[in-house]
């Protein structure tokens, strides 16, 4: 019995906080609890509305989601996004952990692959060493963040430990800085929870040698502190490319405790290992524009693709008065990233030196090459926000103020390597004749030993590019109800930055500021719909690419022959009318938007000569036109889907290279949806799957105009099953690519490096709780 001084259902929160009751234990302690006070207030009898609990609602479930819609995400993580996903003017897609463990997918690339308006890029020499996305067109592979803060370094990125994804479609400078052209992805980490304790296994096996073990326990250690450890272990081939493989280690650690009932401090720490074997697949052939198929895979032994991230994060929250709190996080990290691989391309190969300086007796055959680089990425970021809700002038606002630094820098510099392996042709490239390593020989017969011909010895050689920025940021943003109907927002960040590259013997530098902002309305149609507009810009610094030195057309340093000066960053301002509607209370959110991007000031290379710095500075325009259409939720009772299609128009409108006007842009699928369904056909049995679509992509330089070759259009599908075996067991089955379809990623703007996506491929997953 509570005492006569508490509240029946305070005092049930603090048990629940203490010991870890389930929902439904909680449900009929709190009924128990009101009945005891009511009845000794008054002896007629008591008639209680009847109560449903919801089952979907488990220790674990997503903080930030909808109860008993486990694909709708109620609100985003960040807390200066103040209103719920519903009410929220911009496209965000948000894809919560049940979904994405529904998929089957585990990488954030291949997460992110699947989603409409987001295509994959590759980099520079094949590789940017890790993932790397172009979201409405735009690169984006600097544009990733953690609970809101930058997460600097192309390393590769897992969801063991990720509560939910959230992507911001459009430029979004004002909450996250520089970059953000076609928007940003941010990842919400498990953090510990005071609420309850909880422990899950889970263990998959499959095809292609597939292995993955993760481990998620939280416990409460009193009512104000609690601990939580996310493990992972994984393994396996990639699918019909062995010896291509994929290797995951991960662990994360969180801490909460509150000293007081004002205060809260989270602690967590981060360490990844991924070591790869990758495939970097085929190549278009060049006179008929088509990916070669059925091409061996010819990666060395000695290949790898390696990413260690370590970071830590502290995250104090306080509030000052009840309407007024303060958020501050504190991250330090580094990453270490390295990759040696092999590509391969269609090659005239000759069988002496003679006959190729002769050119006589050719034939045609599959060359190899290297491709190699190291990164040693360090990093410091402080964000502090104030969030404050103010009546002024009779109107309720919603105020955030931001202060925040952060200082990165990045080595990045290539291995010493000798090739052992002894030469089998001879070809003829740019730097003349030459020994090389072909694939088939005269008779077009595969040659033995195919993954051992390089036999090259490594060491990490000096860094040759010194990346360093430092940003210091003020940011102003205000929600406010002008009346019942309308909703009026914006928001302004400025930027101050302190640039500084060392490549070999230069140096470039550069010290400046810049303020972006976004501006709209929306208009509530009745309770569950609304209309917005918004105008938002973004901000590119000369450079801001940490990964390529002075590739001009990758985002790496651009300048006018000897001229040191930078030059303008590259402006993009983003027009956006949207409308969201929530329906069958509140489970299902359907979204639409149009949107235009106009990127100016845009940096290129004369004749596309992405590998010179002598960029000509400012002189491209483009844009991007286009509607998306969203659905996510519960559908019906039993069926729950998270739907995406995107149509778009990109188109260069201005450059220095007259002919690449009216081109669209590279790496971009101006058509491309994703249809997720999960049927619940009975209380422990439900099944579902995947469909996903992307149109023809050209390849090319990020953000510049298509090139000559094409990576067809692809539609795959996936699917699961899963059974609730009893209370703490469930397992799930999910088969990848169900039609074994041969389709495409990406390709390098040659053509070569056209990334395979993976066949067919089946894993079983059981997930237990204790």
């Amino acid at each position: 019995m509570p005492s006569k001084n508490s509240s029946p259902i305070k005092s049930i929160r603090q048990a629940n906080r203490v010991y870890g009751l389930a929902p439904s234990t909680l449900a009929l302690a709190i009924s128990g609890a009101l009945i005891a006070d009511l009845a000794m207030a008054a002896e007629e009898p008591i008639v209680l509305d009847k109560l449903d609990v919801e089952e979907t609602i488990t220790p674990d479930t997503n903080p930030y989601a909808v109860p008993g819609s486990s694909y709708l995400a109620e609100k985003l993580s960040d807390p200066r996004r103040t209103r719920s996903l519903a009410e929220t003017p911009q496209t965000i897609t948000v894809l919560t952990a049940s979904e994405i463990a529904d998929t089957g997918r585990s990488d954030l690339r291949e997460i992110l692959d699947a989603q409409p308006g987001i295509t994959l890029g590759t980099g520079e020499n094949g590789n940017a060493f890790g993932d790397r996305y172009v979201i409405r067109g735009h690169e984006a592979r600097s544009d990733m963040f953690v609970d809101g803060l930058r997460d600097p370094g192309m390393a590769i990125r897992e969801s063991f430990a990720v509560e939910q994804v959230e992507i911001s479609k459009g430029p979004s400078s004002s909450f996250a800085g520089r970059g953000t052209t076609g928007g940003a992805v941010n990842s919400a980490t498990k953090r510990a929870s005071t609420e309850y304790d909880f422990a899950k296994i889970s263990a998959g096996v499959g095809t292609d040698s597939h292995a993955r073990g993760t481990l998620d326990i939280n416990q409460v250690i009193d009512y104000d502190t609690a601990v939580r450890a996310n493990i992972l272990l994984s393994q396996e081939d990639v699918p019909d490319r062995s010896p291509a493989d994929r290797e995951r280690k991960g662990a994360a650690f969180s801490v909460t405790h509150m000293p007081t009932d004002k205060l809260e401090i989270t602690a967590d720490y981060y360490h990844f290992e991924g070591d790869d074997k990758p495939d970097l697949g085929t190549y278009i052939d060049r006179t008929t524009g088509i990916p070669v198929e059925n091409i061996p895979v010819y990666l060395q032994n000695e290949d790898f693709l390696s990413s260690k991230v370590d970071t830590a994060t502290v995250r104090v929250g306080y509030e000052i008065t009840p309407k007024t709190r303060l958020v501050n996080l504190t991250r330090y990290g580094t990453t270490d990233n390295g990759y040696l691989l092999t590509g391969a391309s269609g090659s005239t190969a000759y069988t002496t030196e003679a006959d190729a300086n002769n050119d006589v007796n050719s034939f045609p055959s599959i060359g190899l090459s290297t491709h190699q680089g190291w990164q040693e990425v360090e990093s410091f970021a402080n964000q502090l926000n104030i969030l404050s809700n103010q009546e002024i002038g009779g109107m309720n606002h919603e105020l955030v103020f931001g202060v925040e630094y952060s200082d990165q820098s990045v080595l990045n510099g290539v291995y010493d390597r000798t090739t052992n392996g002894a030469t089998n042709c001879y070809t003829a490239g740019r730097r003349g004749v030459g020994a090389s390593h072909c694939l088939t020989d005269a008779n077009g017969n595969s040659v033995s030993d195919i993954n051992s011909l390089l036999q090259r010895e490594y060491s990490k050689g000096d860094y040759d590019t010194d990346w360093n920025v430092k940003t210091l940021s003020f940011s102003v943003m205000d929600t406010v109800d002008l009346n019942d109907k309308w909703t009026a927002f914006g928001g302004l960040r400025y930027d101050y930055y302190d640039y500084k590259t060392i490549a070999g013997t230069t140096t470039y530098a550069d010290k400046d500021g810049f303020l972006n902002g976004h501006l709209g309305a929306s208009f509530k149609i009745n309770d569950k719909a609304n209309v917005y507009a918004s105008y938002s810009t973004a901000t590119n610094i000369n450079g801001g690419e940490s990964d390529v030195g002075t590739s001009c057309g990758y985002g790496g340093i651009c300048v006018a022959g000897d001229d040191p000066d930078l030059g303008t960053p590259e402006k993009t301002d983003s027009w956006e009318l949207g409308t969201k509607w929530r329906f069958n209370d509140d489970k299902l959110l359907a979204t639409a938007a149009l949107f235009r991007i106009t990127k100016n000031d845009v940096m290129e290379s004369p004749s596309g000569d992405s590998y010179s710095t002598l960029g000509s500075l400012n002189t491209g325009q483009n844009q991007v036109d286009g509607i998306e259409v969203g659905l996510a939720g519960n559908l019906t009772t039993k069926l729950s889907a998270q739907v995406g299609f995107t149509v778009m128009d990109a188109e260069v409108t201005k450059s220095i290279t007259p002919e690449n006007v009216g081109k669209t842009l590279a790496n971009f699928a101006d058509k491309s949806a994703s249809l997720h369904l999960r049927y619940q056909a009975t209380p422990k049995f439900a099944f579902g799957g995947t469909a996903t679509y992307e149109s023809v992509r050209y390849a090319g330089q990020p953000d510049s105009a298509a090139g000559n070759y094409a990576v067809p259009s692809y539609t795959v599908l996936d699917a699961f099953a899963s059974y609730q075996v009893n209370r703490d067991m469930a397992l799930r089955m999910n088969v990848g690519n169900l039609l074994n379809e041969d389709y495409y990623l990406a390709a390098y703007r040659s053509g070569s490096f056209t990334y395979i996506g993976d066949r067919r491929n089946v894993q079983l997953t059981m997930d237990y709780s204790f």
